[in-house]
């Protein structure tokens, strides 16, 4: 492992703590949203003020699902590359900063027009619900805006390349750049069902949409942003953890190999979220359902590769036995413990990611809140743990602070309410669904039934689970405040580990760029083009929205 400065600069920390403090800003406001969600849908609490149930599922899946996300990840990913590939230029940081504003910008947009009413159209933003054409803009910024930041990021990680040519690059870099290219090919779907169908509709430019090509290009997005969530912590797992409890990364080139994997089975498989939907062939679902089970062989080596350096590092402590490394591993220091239970979590999160991913199980859960329940478990369990445990060091290595004995205690208990408080949450939510609890639906819209009266006591536990979380969420914060403004002074280690040395040497066909952006893009033609020929061809008498514009 290469390390080119011992320190993030000081200018690319102050772009990187930009993003992380609007993205705990945006946990506080989305998680509030939430735990007035789950009060509502326990059939015990009425909103205030003619605030609507809908506004607050649009703003906790918009803050949380993109805004919380995009500004952690991209504020790590500079922080990253400035500590392994050396100080950002003024250009790629002039970049950073550019991209920041536009997405800050943007959101401000969609909030406002969320909190005013105006656009109640959950985080789908499903057709035929409209929002205010200020919505729409305002996603589009926050989509340019990252992508100014990636290109500034590609140019940085280039400038490495011709300044070192022949030499394997930094691991940490290497999947920086794999996390943004999944970003960027994946926004394309969603840029272009905001700017060619749902601006010019929601502006009365056109009458009508075509309601299954919008599903279509939302989940060519909405399924790679899982792994653009996942990929960052993973980064974490793979390269941090080793040197937070002292051992070394197990393989560079296994990490290599399932970032790359990541990159190319996690986009062609949006159709696997549409299997219920008319207007797709099943040849085409069955392709893409096959391409989202491959995603399971890179998931596999992670695991794998986890805990391979996590028995190295027990039996060089002295570990006997089959599980007596278990025991050696620093179960005190937060860094490690919230990533870990993460990394546990994931177990079961995972299995629900196969059964909605079948095409036969998917018919039970589909639509209920049991997939919601699957999304608490990966994106605000696996994910947020995670993130929370970088934020444990990234922050006070950024601010020249360190994580005293108090605050890492106090990091230790939040990682466990949080763990008890989602054990509540989403195990109540994947047994209503199961009970047929459909997903985005509020108390007032049960009725009286006695199927609805089987959910009530899985609706009391999603709100004793989300006042748990909404408990975290405020300890989290007061960990946060702390290490960035009130501290003592000192300097953290941005932990970087070394790979082991009996590790087999990377190949560098893992670092030839254009023959994986080249098989990405094949896959996404073969999965892609013949089924939207189709829909255009076949669209529905009246939907002008998108195929008049073609």
């Amino acid at each position: 492992m290469m390390n080119t400065v011992s320190k993030v600069n000081s200018r690319d920390g102050k772009l990187a703590m930009a993003h992380i403090y609007v993205a705990f800003i945006a946990l506080f406001l989305g998680g509030f949203a939430g735990l007035l969600q789950t009060l509502v849908r326990s059939g015990e609490f009425t909103l205030p003020a003619g605030i609507g149930y809908y506004q607050l599922l649009t703003v906790h899946g918009v803050l949380l699902g993109l805004v919380l996300t995009t500004f952690f990840i991209i504020g790590f990913l500079f922080a990253s590359l400035s500590k392994t590939a050396g100080t950002l230029s003024d250009k790629v940081r002039l970049s950073g900063w550019i991209g920041f504003w536009f997405m800050t910008v943007g959101t401000s947009m969609t909030a406002t027009t969320i909190l005013l009413g105006k656009a109640s159209v959950l985080y789908t933003f499903y057709a035929p619900l409209m929002a205010h054409p200020a919505f729409y803009l305002g996603l589009t910024l926050v989509v340019v805006g990252s992508w100014i930041s990636g290109f500034g990021m590609f140019s940085h990680f280039g400038k490495w390349k011709k300044a070192n040519p022949g030499a394997v690059t930094p691991l940490l870099a290497f999947m920086a750049v794999i996390t943004m290219i999944l970003w960027l090919v994946a926004t394309l779907g969603v840029a272009a069902a905001v700017l060619i169908q749902f601006l010019p509709w929601s502006l009365g430019l056109v009458e009508t949409i075509d309601v299954l090509i919008s599903r279509t290009l939302f989940w060519y997005f909405g399924h790679p942003l899982v792994y653009f969530w996942l990929l960052p912590a993973y980064m974490a797992w793979y390269v941090v953890i080793p040197k937070v409890i002292g051992a070394k990364i197990f393989s560079d080139a296994l990490a290599r190999l399932s970032f790359v994997l990541f990159l190319l089975f996690s986009i062609p498989v949006g159709f696997h979220h549409q299997l219920t939907e008319p207007g797709i062939d099943p040849a085409w679902k069955f392709l893409q359902v096959v391409l989202t089970f491959m995603v399971i062989i890179p998931s596999l080596m992670t695991a794998f590769s986890m805990f391979a350096t996590f028995e190295m590092y027990g039996r060089s402590k002295g570990a006997t036995g089959l599980f007596g490394w278990f025991r050696k591993l620093p179960w005190g220091d937060a860094r490690f413990f919230a990533p870990f239970m993460g990394m546990l979590i994931f177990i079961p999160a995972g299995a629900g990611g196969v059964i909605n991913a079948s095409h036969q199980m998917n018919q039970v859960v589909h639509n209920t809140i049991w997939v919601t329940g699957h999304f608490h478990l990966t994106v605000a369990t696996t994910v947020l743990l995670t993130f929370f445990g970088i934020a444990y060091w990234l922050i006070p290595h950024i601010t020249g602070r360190v994580l005293t004995k108090a605050m890492n205690k106090l990091a230790i208990v939040q990682t466990i309410v949080w763990v008890v408080g989602m054990a509540f949450m989403s195990t109540a939510m994947h047994f209503a669904g199961l009970l047929g609890a459909p997903r985005r639906s509020s108390f007032s819209t049960y009725g009286d039934s006695a199927q609805a009266a089987e959910w009530i006591p899985y609706q009391i536990a999603q709100a004793i689970g989300g006042s748990i979380l909404f408990i975290g969420i405020i300890l989290v914060l007061v960990i946060v405040i702390n290490l960035a403004f009130f501290a003592p002074k000192g300097e953290t280690e941005f932990p970087v580990g070394e790979v082991a040395d009996t590790a087999e040497r990377t190949p560098m066909i893992l670092e030839n760029w254009k023959v994986w952006v080249g098989v990405l893009v094949a896959l996404i033609l073969i999965a892609y083009t013949i089924p939207f020929i189709d829909m255009i061809q076949n669209a529905p008498p009246g939907s002008k929205g998108f195929n008049n514009l073609l």
